[in-house]
């Protein structure tokens, strides 16, 4: 068994070693306009904050959408049917557009009730633009990262990863332009760094078109061209997925928003401190969450083919690296909180603050690897709508209350929002793990391809 669990471990990091670079260098993005934007001073950083929560919202529903096609491309790969792993393709990157599309025009509307969040005047009118700026670019982020989880599924990580990396340096020097109004352009402060991650998301989804139509071990797995009439029994076996484990994502994030926007009633302060955190704490959840989405694509190609065996340890496994993974950036976390946050604002008092908050953070991050593990593993038996329950009740039932009342009852401030959140996440991870545990023991792996 200990053997298995090590040849399991090797196999996942294979792949989940380029889906945890292409994934960090997303929340790369975020780090570096909040670091940029920080150093413009803290009201251009409490309003990136406010929007990034607010925009995370709808961008992570997408997301959650999007590992639908993952599950299935990776079964139909693993049953050796490169065609339909097409048609998966082209059905989910339709839905992807659709959605995008959707959700852009939320934020829209969203933009014109920013004063209904509580937060103070200044924070909510400097949001504004930043805001629709980040949501105009929800469409190209939703397809390349669309394209990327479909070659992830058949065996090509490195490409698509490798091109959302390379955008990164392109959003810093366009961060560097269009923030302070360097090579002669005008200072655009915030706004700036919304033009940046468009233009840049957009490039990044110009680039991975090109690659994918041109790459020739690719090629087989496209789908026919031509105009063909959209299966509606492909769209109900993406969304039977996709929609729980989007709003499983959803409810955590949404819970997370929901505790910037109750930390910002404490003021802008606490809220730039909040955001650094949140900032730091979710490019490490990144890890994790690439382990989760290889623990998914291995799952559904070991259904696919029929190797039922091999269910339990790729789960297992994957849980114990994420403890492992997890244990590095929590010691991290608790040794270099201060510096970390000092990076980001010269404002002494938001950098110690953050710095609290990344010590509660330290705190959570194995609890929390082992929930987006659980939930990716799940994920790869199909299993999407018990464990968004779970998260329900976990984040909004236990956390975010809990939080409320440490935050405000007791005066805890931001710690005591951050405090529920551990709670709630460890609630969740339990649970998971412990489904996890049945499900791939005791119910016929067969009847869930």
């Amino acid at each position: 068994m200990l053997s298995q669990f090590r040849a399991e471990s090797r196999l996942t990091l294979a792949l989940a070693i380029p889906i945890m670079a292409g994934q960090v260098s997303q929340m790369l993005m975020g780090i570096v306009d909040s670091a940029m934007v920080g150093h413009a001073g803290v009201l251009p950083l409490a309003a990136s904050a406010f929007a990034n929560n607010l925009v995370s919202v709808p961008f992570v529903f997408g997301m959650g959408l999007l590992t639908s096609l993952s599950v299935r491309a990776a079964q139909s790969h693993g049953a050796g049917e490169a065609r339909e792993s097409g048609e998966i393709l082209r059905h989910g990157l339709f839905l992807a557009a659709i959605v995008g599309a959707i959700l852009t025009l939320l934020v829209w509307i969203l933009s014109f009730h920013l004063h209904r969040f509580g937060q103070s005047p200044d924070v909510a009118a400097a949001s504004r633009s930043f805001l629709l700026l980040i949501g105009f670019s929800l469409v190209p982020a939703l397809l390349s990262l669309g394209l990327k989880a479909w070659c992830e599924a058949i065996g090509s990580p490195w490409p698509p990863t490798l091109i959302l990396l390379a955008s990164v340096p392109l959003n810093i020097a366009l961060n560097w332009v269009l923030i302070y109004g360097n090579l002669g352009f005008s200072p655009l402060g915030l706004d700036g760094a919304g033009w940046a991650t468009l233009i840049s998301r957009l490039a990044a989804l110009i680039t991975m078109v090109i690659y994918v139509a041109r790459d020739a071990a690719i090629r087989p797995h496209l789908p026919v061209m031509g105009i063909r009439k959209w299966q509606m029994a492909r769209f109900a076996s993406l969304l039977a997925i996709g929609i729980p484990a989007s709003l499983q994502i959803l409810l955590e994030v949404g819970a997370f928003a929901a505790g910037a926007i109750l930390v910002g009633r404490l003021g802008k302060e606490p809220l730039a401190a909040h955001q650094i955190a949140l900032s730091c704490a979710s490019t490490t959840f990144m890890l994790p969450l690439g382990l989760a989405m290889a623990t998914t694509v291995r799952i559904g190609q070991a259904l696919g083919s029929g190797e039922f065996a091999r269910v339990r340890p790729i789960g297992l496994a994957s849980m114990g690296l994420s403890f492992g993974v997890m244990s590095a950036t929590a010691l991290i976390f608790w040794i270099f909180g201060l510096p970390i946050a000092r990076s980001f604002v010269a404002d002494e008092g938001v950098a110690l603050l953050a710095s609290r908050l990344l010590a509660i953070a330290a705190l959570f991050q194995l609890v929390d690897g082992l929930q987006v593990v659980g939930a990716g593993a799940l994920r790869g038996l199909s299993d999407a709508t018990v464990p968004m329950l779970v998260c329900f009740v976990a984040y909004w039932l236990v956390g975010l209350p809990a939080g409320y009342y440490a935050a405000f009852m007791l005066g805890w401030g931001a710690q005591g929002i951050w405090g529920g959140f551990a709670l709630g996440l460890s609630f969740v991870a339990a649970l998971l793990a412990w489904r996890f545990w049945v499900k791939s023991w005791f119910e016929p792996l067969s009847d869930r391809v």
